[in-house]
């Protein structure tokens, strides 16, 4: 009799978890560098370096060497969005093809490409508006939000699809997001505070018209809530025995902000020098990231269980179940 042969069929293409994560984290990073980038822009006066948009001139999609240094570096921060959709665009294709597919990371990869689109729409607006400080407070404003996309990705990626289980009490959770609250409104009113400051991009681009020392105040009234929630959420995690990268998480946000607050009182203090004021806004970015670093310490997701095979002798009593959470 004969046999037959059952031929293996080669496996389907797929993208490795790690090459996944590695795409996920230098989002973060492209999205954090032009934030820097884009300050760059600003401090050095070269917000009108490319006077029109999409084009750089009226002739030309490129600087021309009649624009001078100015537009070098306003045309080269535009160049870096097609960077930052390359890898937004990798990171897309990567979490389809990922196998097992992790559970929500193609949404997400997806609102990180259609961000960066949006963020180029934005800024756009912001030069044909000769940088209006609402449309620049905006477009900043957005970036952190494309953080939160992209932290969010890359943090999926790195988990298992079961359910959330909350790691602290509900008292702490609540403290934690009123931490990140605040953390939220310590970047908007940065944005006011720079909109009423001397860096505006261009020497014709108008101000926001807030008192610069009055908005200035209430910033620092908020980087002190701030950093004094921190170190209630640091003392309440390391007293109720919470996790220990939940406590480090804690810790190290506050020592980002105590950073963060340095530059920012030094550059207050000597009439905000361009670096030191560029410092800062690296810095806004690493404190919005530890915030969401604390955020998501404080839960985790569990692996998916298989099949349960129970007989009807076997039973599981209520405490041996973990509790699922959204928070």
């Amino acid at each position: 009799m004969r046999r037959i042969r059952f031929v293996k069929r080669p496996a389907r293409f797929s993208v490795s978890t790690t090459l996944l994560r590695r795409l996920a984290l230098a989002n973060i990073v492209a999205n954090a560098a032009i934030v820097v980038t884009g300050g760059a822009v600003r401090l050095t006066a070269s917000g009108l370096g490319c006077p029109t948009w999409p084009r750089c001139t009226d002739e030309s999609y490129t600087t021309t060497a009649e624009m001078g240094v100015h537009g070098v570096i306003e045309f080269g921060n535009r160049l870096l969005t097609f960077v930052l959709v390359l890898i937004a665009g990798a990171t897309l294709l990567a979490a389809l093809w990922h196998r097992p597919r992790r559970r929500g990371a193609v949404p997400l990869a997806l609102a990180v490409v259609l961000g960066i689109v949006a963020q180029a729409v934005i800024g756009g607006i912001t030069v044909r508006t000769q940088l209006h400080p609402s449309i620049v407070g905006i477009h900043f404003v957005v970036s952190m939000l494309l953080l939160l996309v992209a932290y969010a990705l890359w943090r999926r990626v790195r988990e298992p699809d079961g359910p959330k289980v909350s790691l602290v009490p509900p008292t702490l959770r609540a403290l934690t997001w009123t931490t990140v609250v605040t953390s939220a409104a310590v970047i908007v009113v940065g944005v006011a505070v720079t909109g009423s400051g001397p860096h505006a991009g261009d020497a014709d681009a108008i101000r926001n018209g807030l008192d610069p020392e009055t908005i200035s105040q209430i910033h620092a009234d908020l980087v002190f809530l701030l950093v004094g929630l921190t170190v209630g959420l640091w003392l309440a995690l390391h007293a109720l025995g919470a996790p220990a990268h939940v406590v480090r998480a804690a810790r190290t946000l506050l020592l980002v902000e105590l950073a963060q607050g340095v530059i920012g009182f030094v550059q207050y203090f000597t009439n905000l020098p361009a670096l030191l004021v560029g410092a800062h806004m690296l810095g806004s970015c690493l404190v919005w990231l530890a915030t969401l670093a604390v955020l998501w310490s404080i839960r985790e997701r569990r692996p998916v269980d298989p099949a349960p095979s129970t007989t009807p002798t076997e039973s599981t009593t209520p405490a041996e179940q973990p509790v699922a959470t959204h928070a």
